[in-house]
């Protein structure tokens, strides 16, 4: 099978293309930068593109089995200034519709089989302790009105072309390759580790291992498209994963870090960490997917001890 990833050199999609490679997939990725990816899976193939349009790779589209788009800036790449804000959101639908214009092009002669479009559960904005499958609204904050809708829609025009798209809405991604975890690592290293703010606010948590399986999952399963939440089947509030995570490595999980001291140093960014969903992956659970990490303990001693 021939599979095409945009924004596949970050952490999901490096070891998504290892996966697909594994399975005997010919994975092709998209960079702006193909010089720098040095650290890529053995036998992925590099193309350049502008992260706007189809120009240059849009024939690669044709025939292909899969397109994963996984392309945007980091949510957590500085304080949201307005420029910032621009680039998150711009970086989004501008690669949805370079998508969409790679495949019309190719509509003509063999459309792909399944688009795969990444989003996240920040769609459903902060909803306190209510439980958020796939079917819950979308929010009202920049997150998920400004940011995350957006993002779904910018390729929502493929499924006029016949093409199956399934909307992959991933939570907070554990992985000591990258990510949140080696950041929340630190201050437990040094024994202050404990709950951001009160603590309250829900973190809906996956595995490395099971968001690429997941994703693997939904490629082949061709009855699965629409919203699909990527997150473990059972979240835990920002307190509780602080005392997971401390068990864990050893270490105490009681010194709390100030939710104003986290909006003084990150500004509106700070929603990230201060906010949560209780996201659960009711239609992939329905779609017959098998977890391989549904708790936090295991999922954590698997990254950190074996």
């Amino acid at each position: 099978m021939r599979t095409i990833i945009t924004g596949g050199t970050g952490l999901i999609g490096r070891a998504l293309a290892a996966r697909l490679v594994a399975d005997g997939y010919e994975v092709t990725m998209l960079s702006r930068n193909p010089a720098r990816q040095t650290r890529l899976p053995f036998g992925v193939q590099v193309e350049h593109w502008d992260g706007k349009t189809a120009q240059g790779w849009g024939g690669l589209a044709d025939g292909a089995d899969a397109i994963i788009n996984l392309a945007g800036e980091s949510i957590a790449a500085g304080r949201w200034t307005a420029e910032q804000k621009r680039r998150l959101v711009e970086s989004r639908v501008n690669a949805g519709r370079a998508v969409v214009e790679a495949i019309k092009l190719a509509a003509a002669n063999a459309k792909p089989g399944v688009l795969i479009q990444s989003s996240a559960v920040g769609y459903y904005g902060p909803h306190g302790d209510e439980e958020l499958a796939e079917d819950a609204p979308a929010g009202s904050d920049f997150l998920a009105r400004q940011v995350a809708v957006p993002w779904e829609e910018s390729t929502a025009a493929v499924e006029a072309l016949g093409v199956r798209r399934v909307l992959v809405r991933t939570g907070v991604v554990l992985s000591a390759e990258g990510g949140a975890l080696p950041r929340m690592l630190l201050p437990f290293r040094f024994f202050i580790g404990g709950p951001l703010g009160n603590g309250r606010q829900w973190f809906p948590w996956i595995h490395l291992a099971d968001e690429v399986a997941a994703i693997h999952f939904l490629i082949k399963n061709r009855q699965a498209s629409g919203a699909f939440n990527l997150t473990a089947p059972n979240p835990l509030t920002n307190a509780a994963f602080g005392r997971v995570l401390g068990k864990v490595m050893g270490r105490p999980a009681f010194m709390p870090t100030p939710g104003f001291a986290l909006r003084l140093l990150f500004g509106e960014m700070s929603t990230v960490l201060l906010d949560g969903q209780r996201a659960i992956p009711r239609r992939l659970l329905e779609a017959g997917f098998q977890f391989k990490f549904t708790d936090a303990e295991p999922a954590l001693r698997d990254i950190l001890i074996h």
